[in-house]
């Protein structure tokens, strides 16, 4: 792990458990759109602590994505199907929080945090940290 960002990515993957966790709870109370949302965040938690573990920081959450791309799956370090999911979650997000009168179901919402949590997992075992 980078020392220079040894806390920050800590935090990082503090949030992205707690984010999992809050989108379970979310999930199991009805609230599929608010735990999608948090199934992304997840995520993106995980790929923001990745990217300061290679001295890298970016503001926008494309910005992330496009970076775990082109640094991480297309060097085979995650999977295609790991940057598909992200992509995913980042769409569906989208919904969640913007979608108006769309909505995500129940279905998507509960395969939306099996992802976050298959992402984070990838996350952490490439930076050997420890399991969600």
């Amino acid at each position: 792990m980078s020392e220079l960002y040894a806390d920050e990515i800590a935090a990082y993957l503090q949030r992205a458990r707690q984010s999992i966790e809050a989108a379970r709870q979310l999930w199991m109370t009805g609230f599929h759109d608010f735990a999608a949302s948090r199934a992304y965040y997840a995520a993106f938690y995980a790929a923001t602590a990745l990217l300061l573990n290679e001295g890298l920081e970016y503001s926008k959450h494309s910005s992330v994505i496009s970076s775990i791309h082109q640094r991480f799956v297309k060097s085979g370090r995650l999977s295609r199907e790991q940057g598909k999911r992200l992509n995913w979650l980042f769409e569906l997000r989208s919904i969640a929080d913007y979608g108006g009168t769309a909505h995500v179901s129940k279905e998507q919402a509960e395969e939306a945090i099996s992802a976050a949590i298959e992402f984070v997992e990838a996350v952490q075992e490439l930076m050997g940290c420890s399991a969600v």
